[in-house]
């Protein structure tokens, strides 16, 4: 059942606040991931303690570096079941459910994925530090200092 969508409201502001568009249908994820030419980073945001004191404070934090995919996107578990069923079962194969969690495609290929188990037990600092890396990598020109 999908949560409240006052409730959650707060929740997705945050990544819209942030340039990040939302899916909200099976067609939605396929087309944007099939059609996607670049670097395209997709967040499950989520309800939960880690999602909110960890996963949109990193995100927002990396997405002010200078190296940034191409077009950011989110699902919402527990409200868009249905993309995020199809986002879970054709585009991220073979791993286990999980929310939040933070994907890069480049083109329509997943390059990187970071689930919940690798964003509940450490601080947004840490996170974002590991998204500003893959940013580095696959996002443009990596950054020498």
């Amino acid at each position: 059942m999908p949560f409240d969508p006052v409730m959650i409201q707060p929740f997705r502001d945050e990544l819209l606040e942030l340039g990040i568009k939302e899916l909200y249908t099976a067609n939605d994820v396929d087309e944007t991931i099939a059609n996607n030419k670049g670097t395209l980073l997709m967040v499950i945001n989520s309800v939960c303690g880690c999602a909110a004191g960890k996963a949109r404070p990193a995100i927002r934090k990396a997405l002010q570096h200078v190296n940034l995919p191409d077009s950011k996107v989110s699902v919402f578990a527990g409200q868009e079941v249905e993309a995020t069923a199809r986002l879970r079962e054709r585009w991220l194969q073979g791993i286990p459910p999980s929310s939040p969690a933070i994907a890069l495609y480049k083109d329509n290929e997943l390059v990187h994925f970071i689930p919940r188990f690798k964003i509940e037990g450490r601080i947004a600092d840490e996170i974002a530090a590991d998204l500003i890396s893959v940013f580095d990598e696959f996002c443009g020109n990596k950054v020498t200092v």
